[in-house]
This record gives C-alpha cells, structure tokens and sequence, in this order.
C-alpha cells in the first residue's frame, strides 16, 4: 500500500468518526509490515485498565521520582498542554537545533534511522526471578508462577551444581548465579535478592503479575552501553570453575545496573495514571497528565534527536500497553492538509492558515499565538524485547524492531516556528527520557575496586568485596559497573 493511500485511509477514518479514532490502539508493525501485538500485561487487565495503576505503582516501589529518573511533575490544571516547564523539548534533546519544518526539510530531516539500533533484551520478569531464571534450563518452569520457579532454583543450588562438575549445567545457571560464582558470594546475594523482589508481591498478593520487570534498566543501557557481540569465559573466584557469559546474560547484567543504581536524566512529559481520564465531546483527553506530551514537543525532540544527534531516547506511553519504555531507533513522516485531511505531498500543501482552518476539532485548545496548522503523520521505529538465549553471538540483525503511526497536527507562529499542536489519538507518546550523553550507571561499591582485572585469573579481592556490598541490598541490589562493563569490553574486544 502506498503512503498516500494508508495516511488517506487514517485521516478518513478520523473525519468519520473523530471519537472512536482517538481512542483507537495505534497498530504496531514488525519491518516486515506484518502487524504485531506484544504486551506482558493480562488480558483481563487491559480490559479493566488495571495496568495503568500497576505501572504507576511499580514506578513508586522502584522510587524512580526520588532517583529523578523518569518526573518531577508538580499537578497542574486540566486542559490544554502548552509547553510548559517539563514538557519543553530542549529539556530532553542533547541540542535543540531545529524548530520549524522548512529547516527540517532543508536539511533533509523527514527521515532519519540510527547508525545502530540499541540492543534488544529481555524485560527479565520478576515472577521468573529477574536474572536468577535459568532461562537455558529446559526443565526450569519459566513461567508466571513465581513460586514454582522459586521452588525449582532452591531445590537445586548452584553450590550442588559446582560439585557435580556437570559443565553444561554450570553453563546453564542464571546470569545472577554466574556473577555470584565470578566474585565469589557464597551466600549467593545477588540472585537472593533477584528472588526477595517478587516474594514480597507474593507474599502480599498470592502472585507476581508477568508485566513487572526490569525494561526500565535495559532501556537506556541498550544505547547507554556497547553491544555485547560474543560470548566471554572468565575464570571464578574458585580459581577452578569457568564461567561462560552468553550476550544475553552480559546484557541482563547491565539491564540490571542501570535499573538499580541511580542515575541523572532527562525528560518531557506528563505521567497519566488515570484509568479513564476525562474528555470532551469530540473524545479528547482534557486531563494534562493524559495529553502530555504535547505533539509539538513530540516532533521537535524526535527529530533534533534522533534525526540530528542521531542518539536514541526512551519513549512510554502509559495508556498504549505494547509500548512501555521503549528506545526509538528510527521514524519518517508525511504531511497531510488538516483542512481537508488529505495527504499533502509538499510542506506548502500542508500548511494551511488558522483563519481558514474551519475544520478544527480542538480549536477551544489552540495557542493564542497560531498563524498556521500543519498536519502529520510519523512512523516510528523502535526496538522491542526478545526473549534471552545462550547464542554465541550477537548482532543487530538478531534485534526486534517494531513501527507505529501516530497523527497530530502541529501549531505554527508567523515565522513558522512550532509552539505546540494537538493529537489525533490519545493513545500517544506520554513521556520521553534519556540519560545524558556522558552518563554512567554505577554503583556506590564501584569506588572501592582497585587495580585492573585479569580475566584470566579470578577477580581482584577488591573487587570481589565491593561487588558483594553492591548485592547486599535486597530491595536495589546491583552488579558491580566495572564487572558488566569489563565484560562488554571483552565481548566486544
């Protein structure tokens, strides 16, 4: 199907019923176009919405506020969401260089991909133990029942696993008991507290709901770090044993350390935990926790980012529950004339002045500032979670990328400059974040391991005692920076 022809059948579909079109799931494409559905959350709660309270909760117990994370978000008034201190792109983007469409397109900015996509990863899920799952394990369960799983890990302990000196077993521990062998942890503290995560939701609850996990970790770490291109072995702190880390356990390592340690980013947007926020007789959210981002900030930082910096940033759409802290690889975008929504296949077509703009379904919203409406309709691409697995190698071509449209128009000054805009869908980007250029997830312990390592002699006893003080912690338990990130380097060496 051509461009024209699918953002025709979008924009028909909004000018026949602008309602039900707001409030439609954008649909999501693999690069194949085949359309796609991935989500972790239970049918029964995506009918009752009940996932937008669990992410807002999971959000509070991982204390990402306290860490600045993701917001710092004061309440603010319902209505429309102008650029307001936390949703102004230049508070995201590494340089805010482009702010009009004709510069863009000048400087060839309607489309941009990044020179390598992050890499995918699991969402390592606590009901499976986080990265005490020895997901290579055929008999372990791996399923949603935390207690099974459990059950499985502590009736066979590493320590009986050693001793049988059966090496495709070894090679089948978990990424946590791997790193608790490589530094010598007998007690096994960093898959213990793995496991201590989901037992308080057990505990507390009876079960442990397949959604939760660690995507928040992977998501910066899968641009923030290298790619782990092969398999390393390293000598553990026994002097004996042999560790073999797959890509896919170096990578839930580091998916691990930027999930609990804290770090500095950047970020626009609101967070909506609304399960049904409010709207008007068109259908549009009026809440501007729920609006947010606003599509202006939206096109300005996806293109200074990722079409001029060309570096990835996370996108999260809290009432979209196929995406959720996601990092964006790619998008291209066509203009369409808001008037007549028809596809425009020119930037002057598009444009089309506010005082004959009759056809605007949120005029009560717009900017007193308004010269001209400008329509758009972007694909997106990016990268989704794959599940882990003991290849020797790893590569883009082994990432799993995904696309979706979103529709909005944007709102243009006299000099052309966007100030803001409206969604077509209140399905939308909610927030986006991204550590800064030069940040680096690193635990408080880093400071205390001295010297280099030689991977072919066990770890220094330094960095052996710092990375098990960096596990003590059940609740924000981490491995050692200097050990995930000595890894990368012998797995990209």
């Amino acid at each position: 199907m051509s461009d024209e022809r699918s953002v025709n059948q979008l924009l028909e579909a909004f000018a026949r019923d602008p309602a039900q079109a707001l409030d439609a799931l954008p649909p999501k494409h693999d690069r194949q176009g085949r359309e796609v559905h991935k989500t972790a959350f239970a049918a029964d709660s995506i009918a009752s919405r009940r996932y937008v309270d669990g992410r807002d909760d999971l959000r509070r117990a991982q204390a990402m506020i306290d860490r600045g994370v993701l917001i710092r978000l004061g309440d603010v008034l319902p209505g429309r969401a102008p650029y307001e201190f936390s949703d102004r792109a230049e508070s995201l983007v590494d340089r805010l260089t482009y702010t009009d469409l004709a510069t863009m397109e000048e400087a060839n900015l309607r489309s941009a991909e990044l020179r390598q996509s992050p890499w995918s990863d699991d969402y390592w899920a606590i009901c499976r133990g986080i990265l005490g799952a020895r997901y290579a394990d055929p008999a372990f369960p791996g399923g949603d029942r935390w207690e099974q799983n459990r059950r499985y890990t502590h009736e066979r302990p590493p320590a009986s696993i050693i001793a049988s000196g059966d090496a495709l077993a070894i090679e089948r521990l978990s990424p946590s008991e791997k790193y608790d062998l490589l530094i010598g942890d007998r007690s096994g503290g960093l898959t213990r507290a793995m496991w201590a995560e989901g037992e308080g939701y057990f505990e507390r609850y009876g079960k442990v709901e397949t959604w939760m996990g660690i995507c928040h970790g992977w998501a910066p770490a899968a641009y923030m770090l290298r790619r782990p291109r092969r398999e390393v072995t390293v000598l553990a702190a026994d002097g004996v044993t042999r560790l073999r880390f797959f890509p896919s356990d170096i990578k839930g390592l580091a998916s691990l350390l930027w999930a609990h340690t804290d770090t500095v980013s950047r970020f626009i947007g609101g967070r909506c935990n609304d399960r049904d926020p409010a709207r008007d007789r068109v259908g549009r959210v009026v809440s501007q926790h729920c609006f947010d981002t606003n599509p202006g900030s939206w096109h300005l930082a996806v293109v200074n980012q990722i079409g001029h910096a060309r570096r990835s940033m996370i996108i999260d759409a809290t009432f979209d529950y196929e995406v959720w802290n996601q990092p964006l690889f790619s998008y291209r975008y066509h203009h369409f004339n808001p008037q007549t929504l028809r596809f425009s296949p020119t930037l002057h077509g598009a444009k089309v002045p506010y005082r004959d703009f009759t056809r605007d379904w949120f005029r009560t919203y717009r900017s007193p500032n308004v010269a001209s409406i400008a329509g758009i309709v972007m694909t997106v691409g990016y990268v989704v979670e794959t599940a882990p697995s003991h290849a020797p190698t790893d590569s883009p071509a082994r990432d799993a990328i995904h696309e979706v449209r979103y529709v909005y128009d944007l709102e243009l000054d006299a000099a052309g400059t966007i100030i803001g805009g409206e969604w077509y869908t209140n399905r939308h980007p909610d927030f986006l974040w991204t550590p800064p250029v030069d940040a680096r997830a690193k635990t408080s312990a880093d400071a205390f391991a001295r010297g280099a390592w030689d991977p072919n002699q066990p770890l220094p006893e330094s960095w052996r005692n710092a990375a098990s003080r960096a596990a003590a912690s059940l609740t924000s338990a981490a491995p050692l920076a200097r050990i995930v990130e000595g890894l990368i380097e012998l797995a990209d060496g």
